[in-house]
């Protein structure tokens, strides 16, 4: 009998499509696998038991739990939250709170949700701003999908309809969606005349928001064009991408991700049948962002003006990419025309640009020597100069290998040269996708350990005639005394099916009996000869203390001990 939302939303989600959402998962026997969303890894180390619906990393970072811990983890939120997302992804509904003990987090995403239908009520009955939109290809359809809203042209009407709702001020603008003057205990809304586009997390909610300016009857404003939403707690302009809850399964599913630059070119991309289109929201290209998206592919198309030579934020971000083992392409756009205006003008120009996209080094290859005579020196080294740190960076080194060669080609020079002056470019390794994760030191007898509950975990015969578990430590006591009773629940069932989930995951195809005798007989030997030797230490002490009776108790004790051991 279901109890309680925690256990019905366990029964109603399935593990493995919860974590297809953030990650690419492939079948691995009984489990799926994948590279590790929180760690950098080239090896794929990440398990999903379908079965026992656990997940594990058994790479460096070791990290591992259930639908509940993955969410935590991925979203970065408390249980609190991990439960709201996973109730509104199921339809379990949740008891209500008492408005003074939900927490911070929790009221702001309520902030948020009634904001946003604030703003979605207030273009209802502006036409002119409907209109706007329509003459940029935006129509009814999309404005419902993706929640645009209208902010009108005042100071305070957003702050009385959410105080009516029972949030202060104070939490609206913690929320990012009003301000207040130095001296003054009066708010302000932060948008004001303004197109309104939410910014959704991983689950459609808002957390977030843009707003465009709309002059209205032409009248201009010394305001910037574009205002966005400081940093919350919900809200982090350097994690979050515009449009992933919507493209993540089609990026996943076309093993590619179109990167562009703004709301619109997003909007306007998924009503052109893109749909695996995100954008950056106006910010540089950062390593976060960078880590979302290699969870669902290692593909990457960019929309960016990429007309600068190196040094812009855009050419960093694309480097930062490409260390990070990206294969970038760039679409190349119409002159004068972001996505969305190609999209506008001819939605085929737009798909032809994606479909005809080129690598990120045959476009800097063209942009290097378009305006340059290679037969020149001076042209030369320019050429030279400006390719070189590009090639530098490239993560394979095949594919590294094969630029140097047509670098050498085409300037008509050796390859040695060519890799001479790349040796002298410092590598300070700028850009890191997740900082190290510290190995986890375990010593022989953990491991050896680990291994027999391993085997007693999935051969239950084997577990029948032991009968020497206090040479275990008290956390293996613990696992044989669960398993023996059939009684495992708690932190024992916990470790239980890491041990069976690792079982299957090694695939070993080997005599486990044999196995077992070899590992248990090692253990054995490992933990007598440390006893042996804390006998030893022991006997020293008596010794010095001139106790004799209990250095015959412990002589005794270390002879037992020889004996068995000599006996294996």
């Amino acid at each position: 009998m279901i109890n309680s939302p925690i256990e019905e939303i366990r029964n109603r989600l399935d593990i493995v499509d919860l974590v297809r959402e953030y990650v690419k998962l492939e079948k691995a026997g009984v489990n799926y696998r994948a590279l590790c969303p929180f760690h950098s890894e080239k090896t794929p180390s990440f398990f999903v038991n379908p079965v026992r619906q656990r997940w594990h990393c058994f790479g460096s970072c070791s990290e591992g739990g259930d639908i509940f811990s993955f969410v935590m983890k991925i979203e970065g939120v408390e249980f609190a939250d991990a439960l709201r997302i996973l109730a509104a992804k199921t339809g379990v509904e949740l008891k209500k709170q008492d408005p003074k003990i939900r927490s911070e987090r929790q009221r702001v995403y309520e902030i948020c949700e009634w904001a946003n239908r604030f703003y979605e009520d207030k273009i209802k009955s502006r036409s002119d701003v409907t209109d706007y939109l329509k003459k940029r290809g935006i129509g009814q359809d999309e404005i419902k999908l993706w929640r645009i809203g209208y902010a009108p042209d005042s100071w305070d009407d957003l702050i009385i309809f959410l105080r009516d709702k029972g949030y202060s001020g104070e939490e609206v603008m913690q929320a990012g969606l009003a301000g207040r003057r130095e001296g003054s205990s009066k708010h302000f809304n932060r948008f004001r005349g303004r197109i309104i586009f939410p910014i959704f997390d991983f689950s459609s909610q808002p957390i977030g928001f843009g707003g465009r300016l709309f002059e209205e009857d032409g009248k201009k404003r010394d305001e910037a064009k574009y205002l966005n939403t400081p940093n919350t707690i919900l809200y982090n302009k350097s994690k979050v991408l515009y449009g992933l809850d919507k493209a993540k399964i089609d990026i996943r599913k076309n093993d590619f991700c179109i990167l562009t630059e703004g709301y619109t070119d997003v909007i306007m991309s998924h009503k052109a049948g893109l749909t695996n289109t995100v954008s950056t929201s106006g910010t540089a290209l950062t390593e976060d962002q960078l880590a979302v998206i290699k969870r669902y592919s290692d593909n990457l198309v960019t929309a960016f003006d990429m007309d600068e030579a190196g040094g812009s934020a855009t050419d960093k971000g694309v480097d930062m990419a490409i260390t990070q083992g990206f294969n970038v392409k760039v679409a190349s756009l119409l002159p004068g025309l972001d996505p969305a205006d190609m999209i506008l003008k001819n939605p085929e120009d737009w798909i032809r640009s994606v479909k005809e996209s080129i690598s990120i080094m045959d476009f800097r290859f063209e942009r290097a020597f378009s305006d340059k005579d290679p037969s020149d020196p001076e042209d030369r080294k320019k050429i030279a100069s400006e390719l070189l740190p590009k090639i530098a960076i490239i993560f394979n080194d095949i594919e590294r290998g094969s630029w140097v060669q047509k670098l050498a080609h085409r300037l008509g020079v050796r390859e040695e040269d060519v890799l001479s002056e790349m040796g002298k470019i410092k590598k300070d390794e700028p850009y890191r996708s997740h900082s190290p994760v510290p190995k986890i030191t375990r010593s022989r007898e953990e491991l050896i350990e680990e291994r027999l509950l391993m085997i007693f975990s999935t051969h239950s015969e084997l577990l029948k005639e032991f009968t020497e578990e206090e040479l275990l430590s008290e956390k293996g006591q613990r696992i044989i005394k669960a398993l023996k009773s059939n009684e495992t629940k708690g932190e024992e069932k916990e470790v239980i099916d890491f041990l069976i989930m690792k079982m299957e995951v090694e695939e070993i195809d080997i005599d486990i009996e044999e196995d077992f005798n070899q590992c248990w007989n090692e253990l054995r030997s490992v933990v007598l000869k440390k006893k042996l030797k804390e006998i030893s230490n022991k006997i020293r002490e008596a010794e010095a203390k001139r106790d004799d009776l209990k250095i015959e108790e412990l002589t005794k004790e270390f002879n037992v001990i020889t004996q068995s051991l000599s006996n294996r």
